[in-house]
């Protein structure tokens, strides 16, 4: 199994000037130490339940870009874009933008949104839920439009392009890695059948995401896709510096589904120091399960 690490905690010792190192050192260590994938967040907010809106958040966009002038191997992605928060044309763009500097590393992380409060405050349109999963669907067909050699229009319900140019395309072929963030059963789940090369399905528990790979696979078959040629990932919590067997005993279960990542989120007050403990502590252990 493969690990990667999700930098979601900017309520750090010294405030807005630690940042930079704080994100930057954090970076590094995941790439010297073996990480398959660091991601941040997609919010304007902090997310409430987890600290308060008013506590430090980063545009995720911005971080991946500084991230990948740091870096030169781990794979960069948001976990995951809300899909109402940039045009989708734009949104090609940004990812497009972030493969050519990062020497083809970007994935297309993308959702559907949640956080009301954000998009409320901002100004930003949040339509009902249903109209959000139109939204990613077409979304998901723009951005694989765009990174074709089709630069025709594309008619939708909810966006209209006239033309899909991207120039520079993405270094890699044929597109960057689409991964869909998510557990619904009837939309998301389908879309992940029918569109993405990984799925994010937030460790609940092992039945949990037994019964979501289920259906995930009944929507393969109906598609006529290979369910094996989707990447499984899930998020989990663990402390390097303790008792590490309970996190792998369930990792082992994890991997026995099909599980091929899981992302974790650093311990404040030193991502840094907890990214080098992880890569020496549990990687290794990690690496030989599946």
């Amino acid at each position: 199994m493969r690990a990667g690490i999700h930098f979601m905690n900017f309520t750090l010792p010294g405030g807005p000037a630690s940042l930079r190192d704080a994100v930057g050192d954090a970076a590094v260590a995941a790439d010297e130490g073996g990480i398959s994938l660091f991601t941040a967040m997609d919010h304007w907010f902090q997310m409430e339940g987890f600290a308060t809106a008013r506590d430090p958040m980063l545009e995720g966009y911005t971080v991946l870009s500084f991230v990948a002038a740091k870096t030169q191997r781990v794979r960069l992605s948001l976990m995951v874009t809300g899909v109402t928060y940039r045009h989708p044309g734009l949104l090609a763009k940004t990812v497009t933008s972030l493969d050519v500097l990062s020497g083809g590393r970007a994935m297309l992380g993308i959702g559907a949104a949640w956080y009301e409060r954000e998009h409320r405050a901002l100004g930003v349109p949040f339509p009902p839920l249903a109209e959000r999963f139109e939204r990613l669907e077409e979304a998901i067909q723009i951005c694989e439009q765009m990174w074709s050699d089709d630069e025709g229009p594309y008619e939708g319900k909810h966006y209209q392009l006239a033309e899909t140019i991207c120039v520079p395309p993405p270094l890699q072929s044929p597109r960057p890695p689409i991964l869909i963030g998510g557990g619904g059963e009837k939309k998301t789940l389908r879309m992940v059948a029918q569109y993405a090369d990984a799925c994010n399905l937030f460790g609940s528990s092992v039945d949990a995401v037994a019964h979501k790979l289920d259906v995930l696979r009944g929507h393969c078959d109906r598609l006529g896709r290979d369910y094996d040629a989707i990447e499984k990932t899930i998020t989990a919590r663990v402390n390097p510096d303790e008792d590490i067997s309970p996190f792998l005993k369930e990792m082992e279960q994890y991997a026995a589904l099909g599980v091929q990542l899981v992302e974790v989120a650093p311990l404040p007050p030193d991502p840094a120091r907890f990214v080098t403990s992880f890569t020496e502590k549990v990687l290794p252990r990690l690496s030989e399960i599946g």
